[in-house]
């Protein structure tokens, strides 16, 4: 997992010299992250209720796009099914490139996201793209999904223990006496413990067992499968005194067309798994790349609307994504607070007798800068 801290401080006196002083305080004295400048474009501010307002909203709209992201990161891994995390993260790119690598490298898509909208309506813009994605993946997946289930379900009755599975592809119609009035053939599942007790005592579990009918169709590693051949008039009889020594007899009839269409069945099943497979596949890494840009781009919104409502107007500030070194997070906020405690100073004042709700009101840490915590765990 990668963490990234998403901050932004006050262009003191210049956007620049914030950038170098942080630089100083966090690489240069002390390796205590990789900083990377965030190069915002000028945005359109509105008012400062309409601000407040968004800052709220864009909180909700940045956990709804995260979750989507790690869905769809969560469903490739599903439908790659095993694959190594290797394979996964090649599949995982954002504009071409590693999601971190991304995020470090942020430009502003002005194509997508126009500057001149109001910042209410790209929140909007990037909040119904994602919302769109999401019932789109919901269709995508139920489809392929549905058949990934029947194909299981057709697996497993051909697959487990004698006790349970479809023992059709088992057995020929060689093995059954078809088509008499008088005679019927019995499937029986016997501990391989118990086959010689089988062979010795079928004949003498009921009368009108035919002699020597029995004949060995299949073994696994815990039971056989033999077959025998008696009067249908006494099958129950027969099933009652198998129980009594532990065989089991199994309900089956056997039907050459019922079991020609279950194979058809699997070979249709498996052919359309295929089928829809690369394209699905292609549909999740581009759609992917889409929903993570858009989260970024969200983040990136956050940090303006807070920084603009924190430091005031006219815009002067820097944004900056850090990559704490391992083991160095409690000194970087250390770092940090030491930088910016001016500020904590700043605006205590006016922050007891002015109540202003939106600024960072749904994140539960707090500092003088603006802060967000971004984690890239997305399998």
């Amino acid at each position: 997992m990668t963490e990234f801290w998403l901050i932004s401080a006050p262009g003191e006196p210049t956007p620049e010299k914030a950038w170098s002083l942080l630089q100083d305080r966090t690489t240069r004295e002390a390796d205590l992250a990789k900083n990377s400048k965030i190069h915002l474009p000028e945005l359109k501010i509105g008012t400062l209720d309409t601000l407040v307002g968004l800052s709220d909203d864009l909180g909700k709209t940045d956990s709804y796009v995260e979750v989507v992201v790690k869905k769809i990161a969560s469903y490739l891994s599903d439908v790659l099914e095993g694959d190594s995390h290797e394979k996964l993260a090649e599949n995982l790119k954002a504009n071409g490139e590693d999601p971190a690598r991304y995020l470090a490298n942020f430009r502003w898509d002005v194509a997508k996201y126009p500057v001149k909208l109001p910042l209410k309506n790209l929140a909007e813009i990037i909040g119904k793209q994602v919302s769109q994605i999401d019932a789109d993946l919901k269709t995508r997946s139920q489809q392929y999904n549905q058949v990934r289930t029947s194909l299981q379900q057709l697996e497993r009755r051909t697959t487990g223990n004698l006790m349970t599975r479809n023992l059709g592809d088992l057995v020929s119609k060689e093995d059954f006496v078809l088509g008499s009035e008088y005679l019927t053939t019995l499937l029986v599942v016997v501990p391989r413990s118990s086959a010689q007790e089988w062979r010795q005592t079928y004949e003498k579990l009921t009368d009108m067992v035919v002699p020597r009918s029995s004949k060995l169709v299949f073994e696994d590693n815990d039971h056989s499968l033999f077959t025998v051949t008696l009067f249908r008039k006494v099958v129950d009889e027969f099933k009652m005194h198998a129980r009594e020594h532990k065989f089991l007899v199994r309900d089956f009839t056997y039907d050459e067309n019922s079991q020609d269409s279950e194979r058809n069945e699997s070979q249709k099943l498996e052919a359309e798994k295929r089928r829809q497979f690369g394209p699905l596949v292609r549909w999740l890494k581009v759609n992917f790349s889409e929903a993570f840009t858009a989260w970024m781009h969200i983040k990136m919104l956050r940090v303006f609307v807070e920084s603009v409502l924190r430091y005031g107007l006219p815009v002067n500030f820097q944004a900056v994504l850090m990559e704490p070194h391992k083991k160095t997070h409690r000194r970087l906020r250390d770092a940090l607070d030491q930088l910016y405690a001016h500020l904590e100073a700043s605006i205590s004042g006016p922050q007891e007798t002015i109540d202003i709700p939106g600024i960072m009101s749904n994140q539960q840490e707090y500092y003088p800068y603006v802060y967000f915590n971004i984690k890239l765990e997305l399998f």
